[in-house]
């Protein structure tokens, strides 16, 4: 699991610094053509709201495989001085989430993203199908669930390691 892990950083790191550097260059030249050559872009627009939506999606996977997302810790620290409920914390913590990840993300996400490329959906622009943009919902879903399995099955270990579970 953990070389899984670690190709998954690896991969999605790369592709995040990709396309924010894609990004970074669309948003320039339109800037650029718009200001400077008195014809903006209505592509790279196009292309820059689309890289977002990936950005967006796969960094905070990333994130939350890096365990650099925000979150609000307060009844967490509230436990830091009782280990064994601390880590059922976790858990249930991480068991939410998961359940959010594969319900919404991968589920709907899915449904979405097949729902439409069945209507033939395309981008005004670039003629791109919908599909293909909203596939980033179910693939960050995938990715953060892969992160949330392995994070579990850290906190079994955790749990059973301290002795205790109770909240």
């Amino acid at each position: 699991m953990n070389k899984l892990i670690a190709i998954m950083n690896r991969v999605l790191s790369l592709f995040c610094i990709s396309l924010s550097s894609i990004l970074v260059a669309c948003v320039i030249w339109q800037v650029f053509s718009r200001y400077v050559l008195n014809s903006p872009s209505t592509s790279t627009d196009e292309i820059a709201r689309f890289l977002f939506i990936w950005v967006g999606l796969m960094g905070a996977a990333y994130t939350l495989g890096q365990k650099r997302h925000l979150a609000i810790d307060l009844l967490a620290m509230k436990l830091e001085n009782q280990p064994g409920k601390q880590a059922a914390l976790k858990l249930i913590i991480n068991l939410i989430s998961a359940v959010f990840t594969t319900v919404i993300m991968v589920y709907g996400g899915g449904a979405l993203m097949l729902k439409t490329l069945a209507t033939g959906q395309i981008s005004p622009a670039l003629g791109i199908e919908m599909g293909i943009i909203y596939a980033a919902i179910p693939l960050s879903g995938c990715f953060m669930s892969i992160y949330l399995l392995k994070d579990l099955l850290d906190n079994l270990t955790d749990i059973s390691s301290s002795g205790t579970s109770t909240l």
